[in-house]
């Protein structure tokens, strides 16, 4: 029987409210036949209808969408042995360019020039009396700050952080909230407002009034009466504004301050007016993947240290404290977070460098709950004082933003189980509205190069199509003339090397090309290479333009700028000083050129682009022949010796032939046995040394290194009690504590950090053996590499086409292989005997003497 599985628009399955002209819809099918192919899909939608054999990306072409309508579309499909299926998909418009009837308003009297800080959060209020019957009372609402709205002291929503971060002077996203069951016609709106991103103190220098001088709000109530009129009420000056709430401060670093005591209704509120905004951003329907509250912690001990109850939630994680407190008005309780612990079992707070990372609950009498909204820490442990034991339930909620969980991993060993684990909860922890780096000190920010290496890792492992559609929107808007692209997006009052703004950084500025290669490569849209390749280009030709300029020769394809403007071989634990990550940028930034161009190279041949295609393809090969002409003694062995610079030209492929490439295989293997299989690569070589190894005929090696557990290593964090992945390899001794001195870096280090997890794409791909030989799945392979040990492996992944999932286990010397293999896909099984076959749709077991 042929059902349709998913079918979303927008990549949504449910509540979409979209400001896209010509919206995007893709399904997946699923049928008890084998082998079975899509024939035909019929999409109908407003009058129009496409007939269709695409199943990602199918684009809207009828007449124009109409502003706050409720749309259904519909999909009729037939497989290629006749058998039919059929679904449907909600979604509305929003307000596709209407303008808006509200005004933007704030509090004309508030003057913030504090620096360094947060602003007072700000409370805007509006009584509303309605008349008659409402058949549906809908919200659009976005802030200058972030913001929370209630409807009689009711939250319309669960979201935190609307309304998201953004470049802000280019896209600023509004919301939609349908509150017709909030409504009794005497109401009482409310929207606290504070900082947040755009006003609030960001970037480890605390600046703040980055976008605004203060809050303001925007918003408008829209009503639909059963009689068929409608009424919109928006911000104006008959609102009313307060800094006199509950919240009494609020700052992503430090925390928040809650007063139970104050009471809304008893604070003093003065007109609000309008206000006139310093930018002028379009604003558009939410385009991005909302934070929102997912796992729940209990604290797994409790243990009295000094005047301080301090709690073990046994994860570490991203997100806030929930409080529930049986306490005496007036009494204060101040909440600290921590990733570890001192050796005397206080909160170690030394590496949130500024942050206080503080949640302050000023309590009411009886019982109460809290937990902050307008904040989060990064944090296992977290310390309470001004209460004893008895009288306070701590619990922890991990917040996140809202992607769909779609791959997995397990093995026999339960190290590596643990690994994956940290993987995931390292990519959860920092995928917050942005790819961020960290969760807990004073940054957060939206680093370019984590991401860049994290990508195909964190594509496997969630649905990141919106999240990182939204993140690849404000690249675009945010690349510099001259085709560089910000370190941190969005920018947002940051700017490296702050000399040279327009300079290119290799591996960082390479997610303009490697996060959409990454999101096509995982969902098989297209329209995000098209989208995103005119900033490509620009950039690898800045990318040139600086490794040419005073060059000369095969020179001018040796990226060389001084090493003080990239980031190089980043925290590599081979070399102890910053100065000296930096210093190997030569070779880093070299293999980027060559890999820029390769990809793009493949983009451009997709995109039809083959005059493109045919240039970036020749300018790889000059790049590659440079790195080995300059870099090497033209017999695969590096002038100057150290892992990532092999590494990066055997993943790439910048050897001329098969004999120089195994010299050169050869040449890292005994750098790796040296170093007795311990990591000795940075952010750019990390994600691709395991590779590099066992794809040239070290895959002992590559084993050896992956089930290490000596530091550094990633099993090393494992061993030590590492529940996420850390941002240095030696971030912890085995005792618990951190050995890290003065490395030129002013005391960096994180212990949620996921690029290092990018080691992810090893597991799924060469371990259990799944890996995308076409975008999206359509044709992929199942090719398990034995090793290390292991007895099983098993990884599945919700490709656009359906489930794909390789599940392989050894019983004395026999291998066997299941294998599932979605609707419309095929797969090459390759066996470790070698013998291989091609199969269609279904599950498959396969036998194999080893």
């Amino acid at each position: 029987m042929l059902k349709v599985t998913r079918f979303s628009v927008e990549n949504l399955t449910a509540g979409c409210v979209t400001d896209v002209s010509r919206p995007r819809f893709s399904f997946s099918l699923e049928s008890d036949q084998k082998n079975g192919q899509l024939k035909n899909a019929r999409l109908s939608l407003n009058g129009w209808q496409t007939d269709t054999a695409e199943q990602t990306g199918v684009v809207y072409g009828g007449p124009a969408l109409k502003p706050f309508t409720a749309y259904t579309a519909e999909l009729a499909v037939q497989s290629m042995s006749g058998e039919t299926a059929s679904a449907e998909v909600l979604f509305e418009t929003g307000r596709l360019d209407t303008p808006w009837t509200g005004r933007w308003i704030s509090d004309p009297a508030y003057c913030f020039t504090e620096k360094g800080v947060s602003p007072a959060p700000m409370v805007f209020r509006k009584e509303i009396r309605i008349s008659k019957p409402v058949k549906r009372a809908l919200i659009c609402a976005t802030a200058m700050g972030i913001y929370d709205l209630a409807l009689n002291g009711k939250r319309v929503s669960e979201r935190y952080f609307a309304p998201g971060f953004t470049s802000y002077k280019n896209s600023l996203m509004y919301q939609t909230y349908d509150v017709t069951n909030f409504l009794t016609g005497s109401d009482v709106l409310e929207a606290t407002v504070c900082g947040g991103w755009a006003v609030g103190s960001f970037v480890f220098t605390r600046a703040n009034r980055l976008i605004h001088d203060r809050q303001a709000l925007l918003l408008e109530l829209r009503l639909v009466y059963q009689d068929g009129a409608e009424e919109i009420i928006g911000t104006d000056e008959t609102w009313e504004v307060t800094e006199d709430g509950p919240v009494r401060m609020a700052d992503l670093y430090d925390g928040e301050t809650f007063d139970a005591t104050k009471e809304l209704s008893a604070a003093s509120f003065r007109k609000a007016a309008p206000e006139t905004l310093k930018i002028s951003p379009r604003i558009l329907a939410d385009y991005g993947a909302p934070v929102t509250a997912h796992e729940v912690f209990r604290p797994q001990s409790v243990k009295k240290v000094q005047n301080q109850l301090i709690y073990d939630f046994g994860q570490n994680f991203a997100g806030v404290v929930r409080l529930t407190v049986n306490g005496k008005k007036g009494q204060t309780l101040i909440v600290k977070h921590a990733e570890i612990l001192n050796e005397d079992g206080s909160l170690n707070l030394s590496f949130l460098r500024s942050a206080k990372a503080t949640a302050t609950y000023i309590c009411k009498d009886g019982r109460q709950v809290y937990s902050p909204r307008f904040t989060y820490m990064g944090f296992r442990y977290i310390s309470i004082e001004g209460i004893e034991e008895e009288n306070i339930q701590a619990e922890a909620l991990a917040l996140y933003s809202d992607l769909e969980p779609i791959g997995s991993f397990e093995c026999s060993d339960p190290l590596l189980n643990q690994l994956q684990s940290n993987i995931v909860w390292g990519a959860k922890s920092n995928l917050m509205d942005i790819p961020t780096d960290c969760p807990q000190r004073d940054e957060r920010m939206g680093w370019t190069g984590d991401i860049a290496v994290f990508g195909p890792t964190a594509c496997f492992n969630f649905d990141m199509s919106r999240f990182l559609d939204k993140w690849l929107r404000d690249m675009r808007a945010e690349q510099f003339p001259g085709g560089g692209i910000p370190n941190t997006v969005p920018r947002q009052g940051y700017g490296f090397p702050t000399t040279m703004p327009d300079m290119a950084v290799d591996w960082w500025d390479d997610a303009c090309v490697l996060v959409p290669w990454a999101e096509y490569r995982a969902r098989g849209d297209a329209s995000v290479l098209k989208e995103n390749y005119p900033m490509m280009k620009k950039y690898v030709k800045a990318q040139f333009f600086w490794a040419g300029l005073f060059s000369f020769g095969k020179n001018r394809y040796i990226w060389n700028t001084p090493g003080v403007f990239h980031f190089g071989d980043w925290v590599a634990p081979d070399v102890p000083k910053m100065g000296q990550w930096q210093a190997r940028a030569k070779w880093t930034a070299t293999a980027s050129m060559k890999n820029m161009c390769s990809l793009v190279s493949q983009i451009a041949e997709i995109l039809g682009e083959k005059q493109d295609a045919e240039k970036y393809a020749r300018l790889a090969e000059k790049v590659s022949d440079a790195y080995c002409s300059v870099l090497t003694d033209g017999n695969g062995k590096l002038l100057q010796e150290f892992q990532t610079a092999y590494v990066l030209p055997l993943y790439l492929n910048m050897f001329p032939n098969a004999e120089i490439r195994k010299k050169a295989a050869d040449n890292l293997a005994a750098l790796v046995e040296k170093n007795d299989y311990c990591i000795g690569t940075g952010f750019p070589g990390t994600p691709y040394i395991l590779f590099a190894l066992a794809d040239n005929g070290h895959a002992d090696a590559a084993f050896q290194m992956l089930m290490n557990t000596k530091c550094p290593s990633w099993l090393y964090e494992v061993k030590v009690g590492g529940t996420t992945i850390w941002e240095r390899w030696d971030g912890l001794d085995e005792r618990g504590l951190c050995p890290i001195g003065d490395d030129g870096t002013g005391g960096m280090i994180s212990y949620n950090h996921y690029a290092s997890g990018a080691v992810g794409a090893f597991l799924y791909q060469r371990v259990a053996g799944l890996e995308a030989q076409e975008a999206g799945y359509k044709r992929f392979q199942v090719k398990p590499l034995l090793g290390g040990g292991l007895t099983s492996a098993k990884a599945s992944v919700k490709t656009p086409y359906g489930l794909a999932e390789s599940a392989w286990k050894i019983t004395g010397n026999i291998f066997e292989l299941t294998v599932t293999v979605p609707f419309g896909t095929e797969c090459a099984v390759i066996l470790p005997d070698g013998k291989s076959e091609t199969v269609g749709s279904g599950i498959y077991h396969f036998t194999a003497n080893i």
